[in-house]
């Protein structure tokens, strides 16, 4: 005999935070409730319209803000930004451009050449040692 299976479930929070959207503005039954992943992929594909309005008009958490903004999530912090903002007070940001966002979108290019840089550094420096290639699988970073 093979034992029924439980469905693996999540807390609200955590599904929220996979579906880019701001938990508490979220409706109240999915807040209160637990979402399966069978239930998680169906919001994906399917998405309710309180879903699409979140997504198109917010509130929309601090990542996303960011985001959108093209800055980091410490650089939102950093210019004391430090609740939920709506697709319309982005734009506004976005239209007005305030110095402290000038300075972090600017500090953020630095960062991103910098990394390359580095990296390139290290890819050089490995091609040019003696050393015999490692067999690990080799860890996959995003490319700018």
């Amino acid at each position: 005999m093979s034992a029924q299976k439980t469905p693996q479930t999540m807390k609200p929070a955590t599904a929220a935070k996979k579906l880019d959207v701001y938990l508490p503005a979220t409706p109240a039954e999915f807040r209160d409730g637990v979402v399966s992943r069978e239930e998680l992929a169906g919001l994906r594909t399917d998405p309710p319209q309180w879903l699409q309005d979140l997504r198109a008009q917010g509130p929309h958490p601090k990542n996303v803000v960011a985001d959108k903004l093209g800055i980091s999530v410490a650089g939102l912090a950093r210019g004391g930004v430090t609740e939920a903002l709506t697709t319309e007070q982005i734009d506004a940001l976005l239209a007005d451009q305030p110095d402290w966002l000038v300075a972090e979108r600017a500090s953020l290019v630095e960062v991103r050449k910098e990394d390359k840089r580095i990296r390139e550094q290290q890819i050089a420096k490995r091609e040019a040692s003696n050393r015999r290639q490692r067999t690990a699988k080799p860890v996959l970073r995003p490319q700018d």
